[in-house]
């Protein structure tokens, strides 16, 4: 298979030619491979390449996917015998022992792993650029940033090194990603995929795992994959009543979706977004649906703020687990999270609860407004993607420091300001995503629309909590009326 001819494929249909046996899974393998030698090192997308392995890597030939190639996002997503760092220094001699459910089942699919790719440190900004790993680039503007925390997921997916690529979403971890690069992501349901057997809900339960993919239907049929409960898992969601690549496929018939382009934090919204967000809705009117005007009616600020608590509680933890398993010190860690990680141990166990708790303000907030809306259409993100290095600012730096100033007999001082301050700064670039991660509904990145220099500018829709089939139907409706596929040709051409 010549790479030209590779690139024209998503997983999907790479799959039907391997199993029609018009093409052999060695040689999708060796394009991939191929591939990713003409573009990684100009993106900085892959930091763990495993391609000798890939080669000699069995797959069950009845798998779903049998024989197409993936990479593994190095946060979470465990393979065994393979390190999993997270990103960060303290963690680079940490190597799996065991597969995660994501991975096991993956390779049940007969998906072949190429590697693991970049991430943030710990996969906390929304760029991809760490200290151990170097900054990842977007190919769409390699001076651009790909977006975090599964920013090398979505440089190498955009890039055609893999058709989909595994990607996590704690907090826009997907979305941003897929709205930067041009891709389809969908987050799905708390519960939805299993994150164990590490761990029974990731992120307190405002985690999940899935990918990042170019077409609708390589997302639908991962869905397939990973979806279902696993032993031991805290909790199960009704599944649905049928494969959902084949839900997909079904009308979505007519929706009301809410719509909304003014940031929850009141921080400001790039007119390429907003403008995004105005062609979608006039495309969705067109389609028929009935589109309103209307925003949840939930405490912006208190969101950012519970929000930026739950970094202070897990960096704290995973940099005690790092210290404690790998004798990390300090110095192996990135500034930022050693700040974030003082004000996690500084802040009270019981003001750590009593944010946690108030996640159910929101979920309520927003089951209200799904009594009126089917789902919601907002920007992916605030801004177009920053350019690398823009994000590491001596301002943002002062800003911690300020609030570390904050920091009283052991205490957080929550009613000084800047808490809120550093909260709705940090999230000024993507304000529209963390909602979904703390009421733990599915929401997804469609990139139907493209800024005047050229880079993609996803729109986000969200549904109640177990609304992917609605999420998936309107997204392959909105895929053939405007397919955003035909894009990558410019890629191939400057690659």
């Amino acid at each position: 298979m010549k790479p030209s001819e590779y690139l024209r494929y998503d997983a999907t249909a790479l799959a039907d030619l391997i199993r029609r046996r018009e093409v052999s899974g060695r040689e999708v393998i060796e394009a991939a491979i191929d591939r990713a030698g003409q573009v990684n090192p100009r993106l900085n997308a892959i930091c763990h390449a495993q391609f000798a392995d890939a080669m000699d890597q069995d797959f069950p030939e009845d798998g779903l996917f049998a024989g197409v190639p993936m990479l593994l996002k190095d946060l979470a997503q465990e393979q065994a015998g393979h390190p999993c760092t997270s990103g960060s220094r303290s963690l680079r001699d940490n190597v799996a022992t065991r597969d995660s459910q994501f991975v096991s089942r993956a390779r049940e699919a007969g998906l072949v792993f190429l590697g693991r790719t970049a991430t943030p440190e710990f996969g906390l900004k929304a760029v991809t650029e760490s200290t151990l790993w170097g900054p990842s680039r977007n190919p769409w503007d390699t001076e651009r940033t790909p977006g975090g925390s599964s920013g090398g997921s979505g440089a190498a997916v955009a890039a055609g090194i893999v058709p989909m690529a595994g990607a996590n979403d704690g907090g826009g971890s997907i979305r941003i990603p897929a709205a930067y690069n041009g891709l389809f992501g969908l987050k799905p349901s708390r519960g939805r995929i299993s994150a164990g057997p590490q761990v029974g809900e990731a992120w307190t339960g405002a985690s999940t795992d899935h990918v990042v993919s170019r077409t609708v239907r390589d997302s639908a049929a991962m869905l397939d994959v990973l979806s279902g409960p696993a032993s031991g898992d805290p909790f199960i969601i009704p599944g649905p009543s049928m494969p959902w690549r084949d839900l997909m496929q079904r009308a979505p018939g007519q929706l009301r979706i809410g719509v909304f382009t003014s940031s929850p934090y009141e921080t400001e919204v790039a007119p390429e977004c907003v403008a995004a967000v105005e062609e979608t809705a006039r495309l969705l009117e067109s389609l028929g649906h009935q589109v309103e005007y209307a925003r949840p009616d939930f405490d912006g600020p208190a969101l950012a703020r519970c929000y930026l608590a739950l970094y202070f509680g897990e960096v704290s933890a995973l940099m005690d687990r790092a210290k404690s398993q790998f004798g990390a010190t300090d110095r192996d860690f990135e500034l930022e999270t050693r700040l974030l990680g003082m004000l996690g141990q500084a802040m009270p166990l019981p003001d750590y609860v009593r944010l946690r708790q108030q996640w159910n303000d929101f979920a309520r907030a927003l089951g209200a407004y799904f009594e009126r809306f089917d789902l919601y259409l907002s920007p992916s993100t605030g801004q177009l993607p920053a350019r690398i290095g823009e994000m590491e600012t001596p301002a943002h730096l002062k800003l911690v420091a300020r609030l570390m100033l904050g920091l009283k007999a052991g205490k957080l001082v929550h009613k000084s300001g800047q808490v809120d301050q550093m909260a709705l700064e940090s999230l000024a670039r993507t304000p529209f995503t963390q909602l979904a991660n703390l009421t733990g509904t599915p929401a997804m990145s469609v990139p139907l629309h493209w800024s005047r220099d050229g880079l993609p500018v996803g729109v986000q829709f969200g549904a109640p909590h177990g609304g992917e089939e609605r999420l998936l139907q309107l997204a392959a409706q909105l895929e053939e009326a405007n397919p955003w596929f035909s894009h990558y040709e410019r890629l191939e051409q400057a690659f």
